[in-house]
C-alpha cells in the first residue's frame, strides 16, 4: 500500500492553546545525523525540517543523534539530561558495559528539540560522522543508547522513527531484546528508508553465504567480528511496525529486482506495511522573493527579473553574458546513481548540435569531475563548473539557469528538482522515484506540465528530452507558463508532515500480529 488514506484527520491548532497538544502522539526521530547540528547529506536536512514542521502543527517531535565533536556547542548550548546510560556489550557478562550520557538542546522558546548520545570513544574522538571500520558498532551503540535513554527519561515517545541502516537496529532491539519491557514494548516503530543502496559496512551485492545476515539472529556482542557484518537495512525492514520511503514511486520501485537491492523479496512480504511520502523542501529559505544569495529577487508575477540572475550566473562562471541563451544547470553529487554516464556519452554531440550553456556544480567521483573539466577546456564559452562544496552556488544556479538536468538511474526522493522549480527553473529528469512524483511532463499547447521527462535509461532518450526543452525555451509564452506552474507547486514540509501524521495514526492502530 502506497497511498495514505485521506480519511485520517489532521488536527488544527487553536490560537492560545498550548504549543503541543497532549492528545497528539509524541515522536522521537533517531538518526546518525541531523541539521543544524551535524549534516552530511539529505538525511540530515530531513531530520531538521520534518520534526520542525510537525512541531509547527502542534506535535512534540524531537530528534536524537550522537554527540559529535564537530557540533558547535557555543551556538547550540547543551544541557545534561541523563547521566550514566549503560549499554550491555555482552549478554554473558552483565558487568561488561559501555557508559554514555544524554544531553539535550532547548530552543529559545524553552522547547526541547534534540537529544545527543555522548560517548567520547565512539563519537567525540572521531573527525567525521561516517567512514570508520567499526561504524556498525557505533550505530548499535546509538540504538541501544536510544532505548536505554527512553527507559530512564520522563519524556516517553509514542512513536520512534528510525532512519536508514544506521538506525535499523532500533526496531530489531525493540522487538527482541526489549520486547518484554513494560514501557518500550508499547512504543510503535517506523523504519524510514532514505536510500536502499546503503545497508551496512559491506557491499551487499557481493556477500558470501557465510557472511550473509538473514536478520533473524541475535545482535552479537559489541566486539564480536560478526557485528560488523550485520545488515541494518534488512533488520530495520523486518522488525518495524511500518516502513516508509521518501517518495511513493520509490516505494513501488524497490519491490522490483531492478531497484530492490536484493531486499525486494523481503519488502514484497511486507508490502502491506510499506508507504511512500515525498520529502519536502525549506520554502522559507529557498524563496526567490527573499533570497539574499541571488542577484535580484523576483516572483512568478515578475519573471523578467529572472533574466538578470542569468547574467549574474554567466558572469560568475566566466561565460558570455546573454539573456537569450538557454542555460542548463547541474547541481548534484557526482556518482553513478545520478546518470552522469549518459551525459558523458552524448556531451560532444549535444554541445555541437544544441545552442546552450552548461553550468556544473558538484563533488564526488574524480572520473566525472575530470570529464567536465576537460569538457570545459574544450568548450570554454559553453561549459563551466565548480567542483567543491559551496552552500550559496546552488541558489545562484537555480535563480539564473533556465533548466536543471537530473538524469538519475534511480532517485529515492531528490530535492534539487523541487528547489529548482521553486525558482522557476525547469527540470529535465528521468521518470524514477521522487523525480516522477514531483515533476509533471510538459504537454505543448495544453497549459500542462512542469518539466521534461524521459523514461528509458538511455542516452538517446536523454538527448531528446534536452532538445525538447531547448526548443520549447524559444517559445516565450509556453516557457513562461512552465515557470509559473513550477513555481506554484507546493513542496513545503508542512504538506509532507501532514502525510506523516496519517502514517502515525496507522502505526498507532497497528498490531504486532499484522507483521
Amino acid at each position: 500500500m502506497y497511498i495514505l488514506p485521506p480519511a485520517v484527520a489532521v488536527e488544527v491548532d487553536i490560537p492560545g492553546m498550548p504549543k503541543f497538544s497532549k492528545s497528539k502522539p509524541k515522536i522521537l526521530f533517531a538518526a546518525s545525523e541531523g541539521a543544524p547540528f551535524a549534516k552530511v547529506g539529505g538525511l540530515g536536512e530531513v531530520m531538521n525540517s520534518l520534526p520542525k514542521a510537525l512541531r509547527d502543527l502542534g506535535y512534540d517531535a524531537r530528534l536524537i543523534i550522537p554527540k559529535y565533536a564537530t557540533i558547535d556547542t557555543e551556538k547550540y548550548p547543551l544541557q545534561l539530561e541523563i547521566e550514566g546510560i549503560k549499554s550491555l556489550t555482552d549478554d554473558s557478562d552483565p558487568y561488561d558495559l559501555l557508559v554514555s550520557n544524554v544531553l539535550k538542546y532547548v530552543d529559545s522558546d524553552g522547547q526541547t528539540i534534540a537529544y545527543f548520545l555522548e560517548n567520547m570513544e565512539y563519537y567525540e574522538k572521531r573527525a567525521n560522522v561516517y567512514g570508520y571500520n567499526d561504524d556498525t558498532l557505533r550505530w548499535v551503540l546509538l540504538s541501544k543508547g536510544v532505548l536505554e535513554f527512553i527507559k530512564k527519561s520522563e519524556w516517553k515517545p509514542d512513536i520512534i522513527v528510525a532512519s536508514d541502516w544506521q538506525a535499523g537496529f532500533i526496531p530489531n532491539l525493540l522487538r527482541t531484546d526489549y520486547k518484554n519491557d513494560p514501557v518500550l514494548s508499547k512504543i510503535k516503530i517506523i523504519f524510514s528508508i532514505h536510500n536502499l543502496q546503503f545497508q551496512g559496512m559491506f557491499d551487499h551485492r557481493f556477500v558470501s553465504e557465510m557472511d550473509f545476515d538473514a536478520g533473524q539472529s541475535k545482535i552479537p556482542a559489541f566486539f564480536d567480528p560478526k557485528l560488523l557484518k550485520l545488515n541494518g537495512m534488512r533488520r530495520g525492514i523486518m522488525y518495524a511496525d511500518l516502513i516508509n520511503t521518501v517518495s511513493p514511486t520509490y516505494a513501488k520501485e524497490i519491490l522490483s529486482e531492478e531497484y530492490g537491492e536484493k531486499l525486494n523479496d523481503l519488502l514484497s512480504e511486507r508490502r502491506s506495511n510499506l508507504f511512500g511520502i515525498l520529502n519536502g523542501i525549506d520554502i522559507e529559505s529557498m524563496n526567490p522573493e527573499t533570497d539574499q544569495n541571488i542577484a535580484l529577487n523576483y516572483s512568478k508575477n515578475d519573471l523578467e527579473k529572472k533574466a538578470e540572475n542569468k547574467l549574474a550566473l554567466q558572469k560568475h562562471f566566466n561565460l558570455p553574458q546573454d539573456k537569450e541563451k538557454f542555460v542548463i544547470g547541474i547541481v548534484s553529487r557526482m556518482d553513478g546513481q545520478k546518470g552522469f554516464d549518459l551525459i558523458i556519452e552524448i556531451a560532444d554531440s549535444l554541445v555541437n548540435n544544441v545552442d546552450f550553456q552548461l553550468v556544473v556544480l558538484g563533488t564526488g567521483s574524480n572520473e566525472y569531475r575530470c570529464f567536465f573539466q576537460e569538457l570545459q577546456k574544450k568548450y570554454p564559452e559553453r561549459v563551466a563548473g565548480h567542483y567543491f562544496f559551496d552552500s550559496k552556488l546552488p541558489r545562484l544556479i537555480f535563480a539564473g539557469a533556465d533548466s536543471v538536468l537530473i538524469p538519475s538511474r534511480f532517485e529515492p526522493s531528490g530535492l534539487v528538482q523541487m528547489e529548482a522549480m521553486r525558482y522557476g527553473t525547469i527540470p529535465i529528469v528521468r521518470k524514477t522515484g521522487g523525480l516522477a512524483d514531483s515533476v509533471e511532463n510538459y504537454i505543448p499547447g495544453q497549459n500542462e506540465g512542469t518539466g521534461f521527462i524521459f523514461e528509458n535509461y538511455d542516452k538517446y532518450a536523454l538527448l531528446v528530452a534536452i532538445i525538447r526543452a531547448a526548443e520549447t525555451f524559444k517559445n516565450k509564452k509556453e516557457w513562461t507558463g512552465l515557470m509559473k506552474r513550477a513555481m506554484a507547486k507546493d513542496f513545503s514540509w508542512q504538506k509532507s508532515a501532514k502525510e506523516y501524521i496519517k502514517l502515525f495514526s496507522i502505526a498507532l492502530n497497528s498490531s504486532q500480529e499484522e507483521k
